[in-house]
């Protein structure tokens, strides 16, 4: 819901920086790496309680998360590039919970549990939007260019990212906090699923 708000205001910088990497030689694909990486030692450093340290951690593994982009419209992007930055993506969005889970598993497993079904369901209904979206041709902008097609919802990166901060912040509200998000989660899941049967349903 947000993403398209924020996009007039971060991309400019992260273009400008995107260029400067980029004829540097550097690739998109490592500045993922480096994402991903910067968000397991996130998660980890949520497995160890060291919370300004992991919200640190978060808030640089999602500046190369949105990084990665700048320095592929700057050089070439790839569907590779574009397979490989939704799947670090994934990857970070469950290992933050699954961290809180694993830190205290009798006061936050049930919540994480539910987190992470909704985080699953949610994406199924992103990928199948996309796939369904490629084969009619259809194309937006409107999250910038991307390799496959991002369909808007009510929560989207920006929205997971505060997330995750307040999760850093107030770590002993990781309950009632998971237990909002993965409503939310679940209610843009179906929306996209409305969405889709109203476009796609003739094809």
């Amino acid at each position: 819901m947000l993403d398209s708000r924020i996009r007039p205001f971060i991309d400019p910088p992260l273009n400008r920086l995107g260029h400067w990497l980029a004829l540097r030689g550097v690739r998109a694909d490592w500045v993922t790496a480096l994402g991903l990486a910067l968000g397991l030692a996130a998660a980890a450093a949520v497995l160890g309680g060291f919370w300004l340290l992991a919200l640190g951690l978060v808030l640089a593994s999602r500046l190369a998360d949105g990084l990665d982009g700048a320095v592929a419209r700057a050089s070439e992007i790839s569907d590779f590039g574009g397979f490989f930055d939704i799947f670090a993506d994934f990857v970070f969005y469950a290992a933050i919970p699954l961290a809180f889970v694993l830190a205290d598993p009798a006061a936050n497993g049930a919540a994480g549990a539910f987190l992470l079904a909704s985080f699953y369901v949610n994406a199924a209904s992103f990928l199948g939007f996309a796939i369904l979206a490629e084969k009619a041709r259809m194309r937006s902008d409107v999250q910038g260019r991307k390799s496959i097609y991002f369909s808007n919802g009510l929560l989207e990166g920006t929205e997971t990212i505060i997330f995750f901060v307040a999760l850093c912040l107030f770590p002993a509200a990781f309950v009632p906090l998971a237990l909002i998000f993965a409503s939310l989660c679940l209610l843009t899941a179906v929306l996209r699923v409305l969405a889709a049967a109203r476009l796609f349903r003739r094809g």
